[in-house]
């Protein structure tokens, strides 16, 4: 690499954040392009001095113009540089998945590979590659993570919004073997099947592994709501526990279809309640019906997808747990989660305070609730930590 590279350069004071490492450059800090890179190009980053800030991956049709590769201006960015990062994602991840076979093995900017998630369920990978510059390093990834793991087939599901955000097409399939019928995975005793094809994100909510065990831990003897169910992560971990009942409201019958199965090759003697509705709406009308329960997950979907939502956002978080604090019998908790990155986390806890106080009940705050260890957060990239939750207990 040489001095002859394309390089942006920033506005003055805009150099503050890389100086403190954070990898993102905005097109607002951006005063001029040199050259003329291509979208996934590597270019230098400059200071309005001229000085050597980072190496960064180009996005021109994003907001986020560039992700910062390297802030050693020694340090290429070449394949080999590449291939190493994704085996050292998977070498940090030994160990812990000790109680299922589904497991984060890359985190984006967390294991310095801004835009790229890989899942593993079993020995079937899901790769998501959401930015410019990992999509330009997609066939090095591909065969960095075939060598690290020994899996041999990979499915794509790059087609979250995010990419569109970077001008990036859609891009779904198998990479490495065929396209697979939904994946066997079992985690802490309970046994899910996972739609790597046309499920969620990569398929499951491997993110919420640690706070499904955690439920189990609680559901011994207690009725049991979860909304936004999905394929029934939260339901079959509390049947699990010991659940007396569970009702679970999903607004996909696609899911719960999968949800009901799930719950069938669990062997549990009796099914649950699946019921295909609006959240909003249907727990409008359990609290019109005067019923109660003992433990309630509401993990809702991300209601604010950016800074430009957060207001209607909180709105909506306030309303869902208003109506769970209301039908939360005494003595029952409550975990309640935000995966929306633009909410933080003391927002998100003086949102549910409010509907605390607006639902008229005392309600003790047991413990903050987070991602899985192998959803780390770089400490200089802190809108890596999205999924935030509370335990509460309604007194």
């Amino acid at each position: 690499m040489t001095r002859s590279e394309p390089a942006l350069v920033l506005r003055p004071g805009k150099e503050k954040s890389l100086l403190r490492r954070h990898p993102w450059i905005y097109a607002t800090a951006v005063a001029q392009v040199s050259g003329r890179p291509e979208p996934g190009d590597t270019v230098r980053v400059l200071g309005a001095d001229g000085r050597f800030l980072a190496r960064a991956a180009y996005s021109p049709a994003s907001a986020i113009r560039a992700r910062a590769w390297t802030f050693d201006e020694a340090e290429p960015v070449d394949a080999a540089t590449i291939a190493a990062r994704v085996a050292a994602a998977v070498a940090r991840r030994e160990g812990l998945g000790a109680e299922s076979d589904a497991l984060r093995l890359v985190f984006g900017e967390a294991d310095a590979l801004p835009g790229c998630v890989v899942d593993r369920y079993a020995d079937q990978l899901v790769v998501q590659f959401l930015a410019a510059g990992v999509e330009r390093w997609r066939d090095t990834i591909v065969e960095a993570l075939v060598a690290a793991t020994g899996c041999a087939s990979v499915y794509e599901r790059s087609d979250a919004a995010a990419r569109e955000r970077e001008g990036l097409p859609v891009r779904e399939g198998a990479l490495r073997g065929t396209a697979p019928a939904p994946v066997a995975i079992v985690e802490h005793g309970v046994r899910y099947r996972v739609d790597v094809v046309g499920g969620h994100k990569t398929g499951f909510y491997v993110d919420q592994r640690d706070n499904r065990a955690l439920v189990a831990r609680f559901a011994a003897g207690r009725r049991v709501l979860n909304c936004f169910c999905y394929t029934g992560g939260f339901t079959l971990a509390a049947r699990h526990g010991g659940a007396t009942e569970a009702t679970s409201i999903d607004s996909s019958a696609d899911a719960l279809a999968l949800a009901a199965d799930n719950e069938r090759d669990n062997g549990f003697a009796t099914p649950s309640t699946w019921l295909q509705a609006n959240v909003f709406d249907a727990l409008k009308a359990m609290l019109a019906e005067g019923r109660t329960f003992d433990l309630i997950v509401l993990d809702p979907p991300k209601f604010a997808p950016s800074a430009q939502h957060v207001e209607r956002a909180a709105r909506a978080y306030k309303e869902i747990n208003l109506k769970a604090l209301r039908l939360l019998a005494p003595g029952g908790l409550l975990f309640t989660f935000s995966c929306s990155g633009a909410i933080p986390v003391d927002l998100f806890q003086k949102i549910v305070a409010g509907a605390v106080f607006d639902a008229r009940v005392d309600a003790q705050m047991l413990r903050r609730l987070a991602a899985g260890l192998d959803h780390p957060m770089s400490m200089t990239h802190p809108e890596g930590e999205y999924l935030k939750g509370l335990l509460l207990r309604r007194m």
